[in-house]
C-alpha cells in the first residue's frame, strides 16, 4: 500500500489541503477530473468573507419559502422541476433554522471563520501571496432607513462576535468610499477588514504552483468509487485503481457521490451561482459591494468587475438558466449608472451546500483513512486555508485547532 495521501479535488479547498499536508512532511498526490480550479474556484466573487457568520437557514426563513418557487429569478430560488427532489434537504434546512440549531451553527461558523482568517495570513506569508490580495473593505448597501433597520440584528450579531463595522446614513457618506452609486442607497455598513483576492482562479493556480515546486503531484483522473480497509484506501478510476494510505475528499459539489460509495449518506445540495465578468475599465470599483436585498455583489477581478451571486438550489444536471446572470447585470446597471456592460463573460458554477451552512470536516464514519472536507457553500474560498490546517491536523493525528463536532460527517 502506497504511503501517499491522495487529495481528490483541485479546487481551492483541495489545493490548500494538499499544501498543508505537504507542509507537515507528507507525500501528497492531487487528483481532479478537470484540473486546477476548473469548477467553482475559478468563477467566484474572490471574497474572503470572514464576516459572513450568519447561516442561510435563519429563524423564520421557511415562511418565505413559497415565494422562491414563484420567483425563478429572485435572489434565492428553486426551479419547479427540482422542488420534489430537494424536499428532504429542505426539511433538514427547516430544522437547521430552529433557534437552537441556528445558534449552534452560528457559533461553529464563527469559530471556523476566526481560525480561517488566521490560517489565510499564514498561507499568504508561506506562499509569498500578498501581491494577490486586495484589502479594500466591503460596503453592504441598503435602500432607505427601513431596510437598514430591518438588518440591524445581523449587523449587531457580527459586532457581538468582534467584527468591526462602520454604519453610514447618507448617500454622501457612502460616496466618500464608493462614488458612482445610485442615490437610492442611503444607508450602508462598511467592513474595513474585508479582503478579496485579485482573481480566485489565479490565486488557486498560485497555490498549486507552490505545491508542485515543493515536490507535489497533480494529475487528472475521474474517481468513481472509494474502498477502504485497515491499512489504506483504494480509489477506482477509469484507468484502473490507485492505492493510498489516506484519501482526502475535497471534490466540492460532487463529494457526496464519492462518500456514498463508502456507505456515507451526506445531504449535500448544489447552490448554482451565476455571474458576468466585465473587462477592465467597466467601472471604478473601489471596494467590494454587497446589494443586500437583491442577493448579489460587485467585486474587482483581474482589473475588471464581476457581477454575480444569488442562490439557485437546482442540483448538478439541470441546464444553466443564464437569465439569472442577465437580471443581475440589469440591476447592476441601475445601481451603478456608469457601469459599462459591454464585453462581459457569463458563468455558472456549482457550490456544495449543506442544510446548516456548515461544511463537513472530519473522518468518514465508515473509514478513518478517508477524510472529508467539503460542503462550504459559497464560503469555500473564505474557509479554505482554515479547513486545510484542520485536515492536516487530522491526517497527522494531532488535536484539531478547534472543536469539529459541529462539522462531523454523521451529524445529520
Amino acid at each position: 500500500m502506497s504511503q501517499e495521501i491522495i487529495v481528490v479535488g483541485a479546487g481551492i479547498v483541495g489545493i490548500s489541503a494538499a499544501l498543508a499536508l505537504q507542509t507537515r512532511g507528507l507525500s501528497v498526490h492531487v487528483l481532479d477530473r478537470g484540473g486546477v480550479a476548473t469548477e467553482a474556484s475559478q468563477g467566484n466573487a474572490g471574497a474572503f468573507a470572514f464576516t459572513e457568520i450568519i447561516p442561510l437557514a435563519t429563524p423564520g426563513i421557511m415562511r418565505r419559502a413559497p415565494k422562491w418557487l414563484l420567483d425563478p429569478l429572485g435572489p434565492l430560488s428553486i426551479p419547479p422541476s427540482y422542488a420534489l427532489k430537494i424536499a428532504p434537504w429542505m426539511l433538514r434546512f427547516w430544522r437547521a433554522s430552529w433557534p437552537d440549531r441556528y445558534a449552534t451553527s452560528m457559533t461553529a461558523q464563527t469559530a471556523l471563520m476566526d481560525h480561517s482568517k488566521s490560517a489565510l495570513q499564514r498561507q499568504i506569508t508561506a506562499t509569498d501571496g500578498e501581491h494577490m490580495m486586495q484589502r479594500e473593505g466591503q460596503l453592504q448597501l441598503y435602500e432607505g432607513a427601513q431596510e437598514f433597520a430591518a438588518n440591524q440584528a445581523g449587523i449587531q450579531a457580527r459586532r457581538d462576535h468582534g467584527i468591526a463595522i462602520d454604519t453610514l446614513d447618507s448617500a454622501e457618506a457612502i460616496a466618500e468610499i464608493q462614488p458612482g452609486l445610485d442615490p437610492r442607497f442611503t444607508h450602508a455598513a462598511f467592513t474595513p477588514s474585508w479582503m478579496n483576492t485579485t482573481d480566485p482562479k489565479a490565486w488557486t493556480e498560485h497555490l498549486s504552483q507552490t505545491f508542485l515546486a515543493r515536490g507535489g503531484k497533480i494529475e487528472t483522473a475521474n474517481i468513481t468509487a472509494l474502498h477502504s480497509d485497515a491499512i489504506g484506501v483504494r480509489l477506482d478510476t477509469g484507468d484502473g485503481p490507485i492505492n493510498a494510505a489516506k484519501a482526502v475528499i475535497c471534490a466540492g459539489a460532487w463529494s457526496h457521490h464519492l462518500a456514498r460509495t463508502l456507505g456515507d449518506k451526506i445531504p449535500l445540495e448544489t447552490e448554482r451561482g451565476y455571474n458576468t465578468t466585465l473587462p477592465p475599465g467597466a467601472f471604478d470599483l473601489r471596494t467590494h459591494l454587497t446589494f443586500s436585498s437583491h442577493g448579489f455583489v460587485a467585486s474587482k477581478i483581474g482589473g475588471g468587475v464581476r457581477i454575480g451571486g444569488a442562490v439557485e438550489l437546482g442540483g448538478l444536471t439541470l441546464p444553466p438558466n443564464y437569465k439569472r446572470a442577465d437580471i443581475l447585470l440589469r440591476k447592476a446597471t441601475e445601481f451603478l449608472p456608469g457601469l459599462n456592460t459591454s464585453g462581459g463573460t457569463q458563468w455558472m458554477g456549482f457550490r456544495p451546500s449543506l442544510p446548516d451552512s456548515l461544511p463537513v470536516i472530519g473522518p468518514s464514519p465508515k473509514s478513518p483513512n478517508v477524510l472529508y472536507a467539503f460542503g462550504h457553500g459559497h464560503l469555500g474560498l473564505t474557509q479554505s486555508a482554515g479547513t486545510a490546517e484542520l485536515v492536516a491536523d487530522l491526517a497527522t493525528h494531532q488535536t484539531p485547532q478547534l472543536d469539529l463536532s459541529a462539522f462531523a460527517p454523521d451529524r445529520f
